[in-house]
């Protein structure tokens, strides 16, 4: 029964209109299909690139118009059913084709009737195309796969922690029996987080803890040899993230950073919130030992990455950066409640 309700098809809705990656869509399909057109239309370039002006005069007020009020119709759009959006979406882009027009004719040097028709079809046929493409990109990467693949890639977190801490745990059951129980207790919290089904965007608070008792963990093997440094005064505790994406960098910090050493090694975390972003920033030192730590690292970061596209498209960035002995992680995504 189980399987039958994870097969059936997840419901199709509108696009974010707010979402960074789909504006950018949406301008370069608009602008691409309004080169396409004046191409056609034209016998010469010259003609060619005085039919795109005059075609531009009109598609960007329409096009700004557009993604400014769907953007701040975000809400009511959500609430709609998908039918509903699609009729008020295609109605409004025909609403601002005719305002600019009429605004805009004397300079646009059209007249008639015709003319307005026109633009009426070329307007119908662009929104057509663009929301067809963003059902079909919705299919694409409807919840169902999005979710399969979110779980696929958080299974590949390394595991070697586990046995390391186990040993950790059973060397203090004698010498320390009540360190060792709240060791336990994190561990269990750990895996339940790793088991449990992360589908959901979680609280950077959480996130943050879950880290904490992770380095904890660490700490029973590694002792004075790994130093954390948390600078989390400017962070929004409510912002919402992937759950266990900080985890795993802090896990990369100690495989790569702090490990191969036996000298003491500081991992610093900076995590703060500007213009509606939320930045997290991860330090550890570097030693270029390349072979498996180095592909190790890159499929951490690809997963990472990648679950980061998955649930902020084009709005999260992560890049990494290496200089004098650090290596540098900065994560940045929308600041969201």
């Amino acid at each position: 029964m189980a399987s039958i309700n994870q097969n059936q098809r997840p419901p199709v809705t509108l696009p974010n209109f707010c979402n960074l990656g789909v504006s950018l869509r949406i301008l370069i399909a608009v602008n691409g299909m309004s080169l396409v057109a004046a191409i056609l239309k034209a016998s010469e370039w010259t003609v060619m690139w005085q039919e795109l002006m005059g075609m531009a005069a009109l598609v960007q007020p329409v096009l700004l118009l557009s993604l400014l009020l769907l953007c701040s119709g975000q809400k009511l759009l959500e609430r709609l059913p998908y039918s509903g959006g699609i009729l008020l979406v295609v109605l409004l882009e025909e609403l601002l084709t005719t305002l600019v027009y009429f605004l805009g004719r004397d300079l646009l040097g059209v007249e008639g009737v015709f003319q307005l028709y026109r633009f009426w079809v070329f307007t119908f046929l662009i929104t057509s195309v663009l929301l067809g493409y963003f059902n079909l990109r919705s299919r694409a990467l409807s919840p169902a796969l999005s979710e399969a693949r979110l779980q696929a890639l958080q299974a590949r977190i390394r595991p070697h922690f586990l046995f390391n801490s186990i040993n950790a745990v059973l060397s203090l059951i004698r010498s320390n029996p009540k360190r060792a129980e709240s060791a336990l207790e994190d561990m269990a919290d750990l895996f339940r987080v790793l088991m449990a089904d992360n589908r959901n965007l979680v609280s950077l608070e959480q996130e943050v803890a879950l880290s904490r008792q992770y380095l904890g963990l660490e700490q029973l093997r590694l002792g004075e040899r790994l130093r954390v440094t948390w600078h989390i005064e400017k962070m929004p505790h409510d912002a919402l993230i992937p759950p266990l994406v900080l985890q795993p960098l802090l896990e990369n910090a100690v495989y790569h950073g702090i490990e191969p050493s036996s000298l003491p090694g500081e991992i610093c975390v900076n995590i703060y919130s500007s213009r509606n972003q939320v930045h997290l920033v991860l330090r550890n030192p570097y030693r270029n030992e390349g072979g498996n730590h180095h592909s190790g690292n890159k499929m951490a970061l690809g997963n990472i990455r990648e679950r980061l596209a998955l649930h902020f498209d084009a709005e999260a960035s992560l890049t990494t950066q290496i200089s004098d002995s650090t290596y540098q992680v900065h994560i940045v995504i929308p600041y969201l409640k």
